[in-house]
């Protein structure tokens, strides 16, 4: 009996490595699909912003200069339409309502479609940061870049990798991004550098621990939600994942621009 107990162990080990082994793997493969469609969209966000740039800037004096920016730079009509026209309102909050349509839509979507309306989400994101090349010097934007890229991926890799829950966490890195979103609403009608600078600090720190605890939800929901499910549920859960980390990036590259951009008039 003692033999048959321990065969049938060893049969029931077996089983639960090799199925350990499938979460695993199929964990690497979810979590580099989130980290590839996250990269991609934000080269597309790069790129674009800077070919915005170029049709929007040119130098005082030329034929195509609208509007004077600085001694050195002068708006063309594109850049005057999309930067003070009330067609940069639409620039403004077109990616907004395409957060809303993937958030209230994607379980309706094809993996495919969701992964395009991602692309073309950070392709308008691109088009309202094109805005930063007026107003940072761009050895500082891609300084703050590659500082904000190597942050994220440290940040990132510890929440994949810790054994220690973050979802203590969780609730106060909400109630500080709400308290970001508030102050920097207040801070459009006061216009205080002091203000804007407490925001960008704690918006780092805030933006910060959502790349790792963002980062350690979306392997949990895979290991205890998603392992199993099919395809199509994996590739947009994938999409939405890229989406919450593309977010955590943006956000964290934004705030510390803010903090440590040189600007072009300085």
């Amino acid at each position: 009996m003692s033999n048959f107990d321990n065969g049938f162990a060893r049969f029931g080990s077996t089983v639960a490595h090799a199925d350990a082994r499938e979460i695993d793997q199929g964990l690497r493969r979810y979590m580099i699909s989130i980290y590839n469609f996250m990269a991609i969209g934000v080269a597309v966000t790069g790129i674009v912003a800077l070919i915005i740039y170029s049709l929007a800037v040119t130098t005082p004096g030329a034929a195509d200069a609208v509007a004077k920016v600085s001694g050195s730079m002068a708006l063309t009509s594109t850049g005057y339409a999309l930067f003070v026209s009330p067609l940069k309102y639409v620039v403004m909050f077109a990616p907004l309502a395409l957060v809303f349509l993937l958030g209230f839509r994607i379980d309706r979507m094809e993996p495919t479609t969701a992964q395009g309306v991602f692309f073309l989400y950070a392709a308008l994101v691109g088009a309202s940061l094109s805005t930063i090349f007026l107003v940072y010097t761009h050895a500082s934007i891609a300084r703050v870049f590659f500082i904000s890229a190597a942050a994220f991926g440290g940040l990132s890799l510890y929440g994949y990798t810790t054994q220690k829950s973050l979802s203590g966490f969780g609730s106060f890195l909400m109630m500080g991004l709400i308290g970001i979103i508030i102050a920097g609403l207040v801070n459009i009608f006061l216009q205080s550098s002091a203000l804007q600078f407490a925001i960008s600090a704690i918006g780092v720190l805030v933006f910060a621990g959502l790349t790792a605890f963002d980062t350690q939800k979306l392997k949990e929901q895979y290991v205890y939600g998603l392992s199993g499910a099919d395809e199509a549920t994996i590739g947009r859960s994938a999409v939405m994942g890229a989406l919450t980390l593309y977010l955590d990036f943006i956000n964290l590259f934004m705030m510390l621009l803010q903090l440590f951009g040189n600007r072009s008039n300085d």
